[in-house]
């Protein structure tokens, strides 16, 4: 028997530089849920946008962090199926750390046009959420007290936008990166793995980005892929960041549905 989804919304802000995010966080969570036939679970209150460095941000949203994390931890500890919503990939820097702890040998599958992989050191825009991949292996120190993630358990695809002293970070920490979709479904076959998506890594022509890049994964592409990964591994739960548009709650639900079941 499949465990039960622990639906979650977080509508407290992290690093999201969109206004109103949360209103679109809350939208998709609340359309997983009644595709779940689960409640949904809202954290926290949605708070003006801005644009800050790194370090303000992560001071800022630090509780919310927290949360994100505890959600995971109170599913998994529930033997619940954690779906995590979030305006912003900032929230994996205690999501991912918290699953390898109950997971030791779980795979993470990172899809998204980014790698967030920089570090204080690499960053050229100074974004937090472009580098929480990288505080969740272990690579810089985020102040949480969280096991580190072997980099070599990450496993990326449909990454297309990189910095260069990024893209040796990934190389030299032995970060797996699959560019053929096609083939993503082989590579995890009869692994456990928990999904990591950030829907930019749709075509800017599907939904709206605040960081787009062009040739992205179609809404069609994308369910496809998804489905093909849900039928090769066990999957022990997903995380949804980057999605602002209520309006196009039902699309993205339906296109990211595989990862319910």
């Amino acid at each position: 028997m499949s465990p039960e989804p622990a639906v979650v919304g977080m509508l407290c802000r992290s690093s999201e530089r969109v206004e109103g995010a949360a209103a679109g966080t809350e939208a998709l969570a609340r359309e997983l849920a009644e595709r779940c036939a689960v409640d949904v679970r809202l954290i926290g209150r949605p708070s003006p946008m801005k644009v800050v460095g790194w370090e303000e941000d992560l001071r800022g949203s630090r509780g919310c962090l927290l949360e994100a994390g505890g959600q995971v931890d109170d599913a998994l500890s529930d033997g619940r199926y954690p779906v995590l919503v979030a305006p912003d990939c900032s929230v994996s820097m205690t999501t991912l750390p918290t699953v390898i702890r109950h997971h030791p040998g779980a795979t993470v599958l990172w899809l998204d046009a980014h790698a967030d992989f920089n570090t204080p050191d690499t960053t050229v825009s100074g974004y937090l959420g472009g580098m929480c991949l990288a505080a969740a292996c272990g690579l810089w120190a985020g102040g949480f007290d969280l096991p580190a993630v072997d980099p070599t358990a990450v496993v990326t695809c449909g990454l297309r936008d990189l910095d260069g002293a990024e893209s040796v970070l990934l190389e030299t920490n032995g970060v797996v990166r699959i560019s053929r979709p096609g083939l993503l479904a082989e590579a995890l076959a009869g692994r456990d793995v928990f999904v990591h998506l950030d829907l930019d890594v749709l075509d800017p022509s599907v939904i709206t980005s605040p960081f787009p890049v062009s040739g992205g994964l179609s809404d069609g592409g994308l369910r496809t892929l998804l489905t093909e990964v849900a039928g090769a591994c066990d999957l022990l739960g997903c995380e949804i960041a980057g999605f602002h548009d209520p309006t196009l709650a039902e699309l993205i639900a339906s296109v990211v549905e595989p990862l319910l079941s």
